[in-house]
Order: structure tokens, then sequence, then C-alpha cells
């Protein structure tokens, strides 16, 4: 016997588990992912550990921004199952980052990296996937204001840094010097000016050369960086002699070199050439890491990858430097990489003319120096345009900065472009409601979920009934609200790129619990059957949480038919679709002694006109076809 009764027990439970499967998806479709959660796991307790629940799991964690389970789940699904879609091993990857787990996520990365070749994340952009020129310049998501700074002269400016409310950059407005032949222009000087900030809007001092006697000379000076305590400047200088004259190799071209200079008594003084310099390739463009420990620069030397590279080099805490690196062909093509700049959140932005652009050099960013070895994202319009654009400076914090270009409509051959970049921006706000008697709500809990399906940000109501989101232009989002002894509302939105448009959707939640019942949508059974379908169990949900919101209630339930079919036998079907109906609820936790009663009533309490040989229509007999949830206690 008992050899009998173990495959209807493991029947049973595969039956259960695919159900539970079944309905936990409908929650994790309308974002429930807590209850989602709850389903998958009693799943997972019953053996299920199908890829679906395992990575489903996974998903309802991580959009619920829990990422050590996350991880877990994710982790359990790649050991169980060799084919998991790319989309999952990315996330996990997120994952396994957001708990630090570095090392683990590196590896995976290499998987990913191996089996996702085309993936636009680890590419940074497919050019096959759109026009090129659409793509760099359809910048919706993002409101930048560019403006071409008064201090431009009718030469070259170029090459900005902030440090201290100054403004450094280099210039060939100086008359009184030598001309460059290369562009008929005089050489280029180190310049700096005060800023000034009046509630937002920047204004600027009087132009001036650095306080020292001999920084600039005449030849070229440009291209600066200082450290964080302000005591060390690196820049740019033609390769000169001790006699400030210029030093040629075998072929007569003079190379450019970088120099530190120190602050003595507010002037720079103690002017040294670096190391690793050399009278046969030239080395510039100096930018520092945020902790000032690795200095980044550019050289045309043997060995490099295209016509001049970006190289790093350690500065060690004696002063000396160790080896220039390489960064590696993620960054250096054939062509020209140049102007690198480190932002404070380890961002590197360089210009290039190797990397697809819109023409001559284009603004490149990378998160190489985060770990992230992905394709450099081109920054597109309007920092970018068909002429040299290059020397990025940004404030990560304000999203304020600077570039230069030799684009048209400038004041000369390169200017200084200021730029404010702000994200496009609308608000999605509203009032929760009660549906039935127009009440403002307080304590509902507000959540705007993204169209990937994350919780991203969640609010409670409170007194007023309002919420309010700010969100991003272009993009689909769905807002729920939900409150004890009531229905959850849903509402879709799909902003625009109208910045600071304002989107008013008001939530209208429908109470459960109306005079002395739990009020839900009808549950609907198969022609003749009485089993609890999936669509059934969503809405006995209701019922469980109510009863679970509230310990001491007791119910009974009522089941009705319509007239269709044999008086008895309806009184018999409805008595089974009733009881099927306590024992669903049972099943989920609940004492049997709360519901004092489960009773069918057939045909015998019809709510219209359609009894027996009365012709209606389906409408009309589904109105009797219905169940009732009573409390009989307080």
């Amino acid at each position: 016997m008992k050899f009998k009764i173990l495959p209807l027990i493991l029947i049973f439970c595969a039956s259960l588990s695919y159900a539970q499967t079944k309905l936990a998806d409908k929650f994790f479709n309308n974002y429930a992912y807590i209850k989602a959660i709850e389903l998958y796991e009693n799943a997972v307790e019953n053996g299920d550990d199908s890829a679906h629940v395992l990575t489903r799991l996974g998903d309802a964690y991580y959009n619920n921004s829990n990422s050590k389970k996350a991880a877990y789940w994710y982790g359990e699904a790649l050991k169980l199952h060799k084919n998991i879609d790319a989309e999952y091993l990315y996330k996990y990857i997120q994952s396994l980052r957001s708990i630090g787990n570095y090392e683990e996520a590196d590896k995976w990365f290499k998987e990913l990296s191996a089996a996702q070749k085309g993936d636009s994340r680890l590419k940074g952009y497919n050019p096959d996937e759109v026009d090129l020129f659409d793509k760099l310049t359809s910048k919706n998501d993002v409101i930048v204001t560019v403006e071409n700074l008064e201090l431009n002269s009718s030469n070259s400016d170029f090459g900005s840094f902030i440090f201290n409310n100054t403004l450094y950059f280099a210039s060939s407005r100086n008359d009184d010097g030598k001309v460059y032949s290369w562009n008929k222009e005089p050489f280029l000087d180190l310049y700096q000016v005060e800023m000034m900030d009046d509630d937002g809007v920047i204004s600027y001092g009087s132009t001036a050369e650095l306080p020292s006697e001999s920084i600039n000379t005449e030849y070229h000076e440009a291209s600066i960086a200082i450290t964080n305590d302000g005591k060390t400047l690196y820049f740019t200088r033609d390769n000169v002699n001790k006699r400030n004259r210029l030093r040629y190799d075998k072929k007569g071209t003079t190379h450019l070199k970088l120099y530190k200079a120190a602050l003595v008594n507010n002037q720079w003084e103690n002017i040294v050439e670096l190391p690793f310099n050399d009278d046969l390739y030239s080395s510039g463009h100096p930018a520092l890491s945020p902790d000032n420990k690795t200095l980044f620069f550019v050289s045309d030397r043997e060995g490099g990858i295209g016509q001049s590279d970006i190289y790093s080099v350690t500065i060690y805490d004696d002063g000396t430097y160790g080896e220039p690196e390489n960064l590696g062909e993620k960054i250096n093509t054939e062509g020209r990489e140049m102007f690198p700049f480190i932002a404070k959140d380890s961002t590197l932005y360089f210009s290039s003319d190797g990397h697809l652009n819109l023409g001559l050099l284009d603004i490149f960013k990378s998160d190489l120096l985060k770990g992230v070895r992905s394709e450099p994202e081109n920054i597109g319009s309007p920092y970018n345009s068909g002429y040299d654009d290059f020397a990025f400076f940004i404030n990560t914090d304000t999203k304020k900065g600077y570039f230069s270009s030799n684009r048209p409509d400038g004041k000369g051959s390169d200017d200084i472009y200021s730029f404010n970049a702000e994200q496009c921006k609308e608000q999605i706000k509203g009032i929760a409601r009660d549906s039935k008697t127009n009440i403002v709500l307080s304590g509902v809990t507000i959540k705007l979920i993204d169209e990937t399906g994350k919780i991203i940000e969640e609010l409670f109501t409170e007194d007023g009934g309002a919420y309010e989101f700010i969100v991003d232009c272009n993009k689909v989002y769905t807002i729920v609200g939900s409150k004890p002894d009531y229905k959850e509302n849903q509402r879709n939105i799909t902003t625009s790129s109208d910045n600071q448009k304002v989107n008013k959707f008001d939530l209208n939640l429908e109470p459960l619990i109306i005079d002395n019942q739990i009020v839900i949508n009808p549950i609907f059974f198969d022609f003749d059957k009485w089993n609890i379908r999936t669509d059934a169990q969503y809405e006995l949900e209701n019922i469980v949480d109510v009863m679970r919101k509230h310990p001491e209630m007791v119910i009974k339930i009522e089941s009705h038919t319509d007239s269709r079919g044999n008086d008895r036998y309806n009184m018999k079907l409805s008595d089974r679709r009733a009881k099927s109906t306590r024992d669903y609820i049972i099943s989920r936790g609940i004492d049997p002694k709360r519901i004092e009663s489960a009773i069918g009533y057939g045909e015998s309490q019809l709510l219209n006109e359609c009894s027996n040989r009365v012709k209606c229509s389906e409408k009309e007999h589904q109105l009797n076809r219905r169940s009732y949830f009573y409390i009989v206690n307080e």
C-alpha cells in the first residue's frame, strides 16, 4: 500500500508546485515581487529547481534591490543549468559587484564577453544598430546648454582646468612673442582667470598669465593638471634647453615634454622635467587620477598602438615614478588618442579620431579605470561636431564643465565652450483615494517601476494622500499603489521629452472590506468543474491578505451557480466549489477554525430573473455565478 501512496504524493506535490509557479508568475508580471518571492520559494521547497523559477527569484530580488539574495538565486540557476540567457548572467554580474564580490564578477564578466561578443554593453555601441549620426546626435534624455566663453580671443584658446574657483587654460593671445609657423599664431602660453558664481551664473574676471617668471617661455606651454593639495602643477612644454631654446631631434623635429612645478609663495617655481621624457618622441597632456597616485599622459613613443596613445605612470610617495604603461587597445587605436581627463568618479574622458566619430577628434568616455572593459562611448552632440572637439573637463557633482573646439562661428581658431548638462526630467504626481468614497488615503505604498520591472523608488502617502516622483524623460513607468484591505491599483505612464512637464495620475484603490464582506473580483471555474484556477487563486490571495492582516477575523463562504443544469446537481457543484475555495485559503496558512462554513446554494438565490427555462444572455447568467465572503465577527 505504501508503494502506491508514494507516487500519488509525488504527483500531488508536482501539481501543487506547478500551480504555485503559475500563480507566482501572475504576481511577478504585476510587479508584486514580495508575494511572487513567497510563492516561488514555496515551489523550490516542493522540489521545483527549474531555470524559470530560480531566475525569476533572482529577478524578483534584483528588482527589489536586494543584491545579496539576487546573486544567490542567479548563482543557483547557473550551477544547475548550463544554457542560461545572457541577460541573467549580466544581472548576476551586477549583483556581485553591488555586494563587493568583484573577483567573482570579473570571472563571469569574461564568460559574458565570450558569449555575447555583439552585446552593446560590451562594445559600447554598435554602429550597425542605427544610423551613426542619428545615434550620436540624439540626446533627448539630457538637456545640454553650450556657451562660447566671453574670455576667448581671436587666436587659439583651449584646455580648461578648474582649481579653487580659478580657470586655467592655454592661449596664443600674446602678440608680443614669436609666431608659430604651423598656424601663424603666437606660441601658446598658460593663463588663469578667476571665476565668480552668482547664484549659478558664472562670470569671469581679468585674464592673466600664471604667477611665475619661468612657466611661460617663448615657445609652447599648454595642458595642465594640478594636485588636490594645490602644490604641484604638471604641464606640457616644447623641448627647450636651459637657455629656453628649442632642442631638435636628428630630423629637425622639436618634441613636447612633461614638466612639473611647485607652488612657492604663490608662485609656480622649481620647474622639473619628468624622467620619462625623451628627445626622440613627444609626451604631453597630463591628467591625474582622483587620488593623485597615477599620472596619465599622451605620447607617440615607440611601441605604441597608433599615432599617439594614452599612457599611465605610477607616482610613488617619494616623488619617483614607475614605468609608463599603455592603456591598451580598449582605449588606443591606430589613430590619435589625446587630452585625457579623469573625473572625480574615475570616468576617463579623452579625444580620439580612431574610434567611430562624427568627424576629426571626438570626445569619448570610458569606465576602464573602474574595471569595466567595455568599448569607449562617444558622448555625442552637442559636445562633438564634425570638427575637432577635445580637452573635456567636468565637475561630476554639478554636471557643469568645459570643452574646446574649432567648430565654425567661434571667436578664434580654437575656442573654449562651457556646458551645463541638465538631465531631462518630468514629474509624476497624484493623489491616492478610496474608489468608493473618494476619500484621500494616507499610508498607501506607492511604487515607481521602470520598464524592466525594477522598483526604483517607493514612498508612503501622508494625510493629504499625495505622491510625487521625479522621473527621466522618454521612459515607460508603472505606478503601483497598495494599502492593506485594498486592491492594488496600477497606472502605466510614458514620459515625453518635455523637460519639467508634470504628469498627473491619481490612484483609486478599491476597498476589499465593504460592510460585512470581503469583496473581490468574481472567481471563475471551468464549466462543470470546481478546481481553483490560477486566475481564481490570484483573486483569493486578496482574501488571504485581509485575513493575515486581521488575525481574529472569521468568515463564511457562499457559492452560487446560474440556473442552467439540474437543480440538485447545481447545489452539489456549488458546494464543491465553496469547499475547494475554503481549502485553497487554508492551504495558504489560514487556520481552518477561522472559516466558519463553506456552503453552496446552487441556483436557489438568483440575482435576476434568469431562472429555469428563461432565455438570458451569458452576461446575465454570469451575474448569478458568484461567491461571497462574509465576515461573521467584528
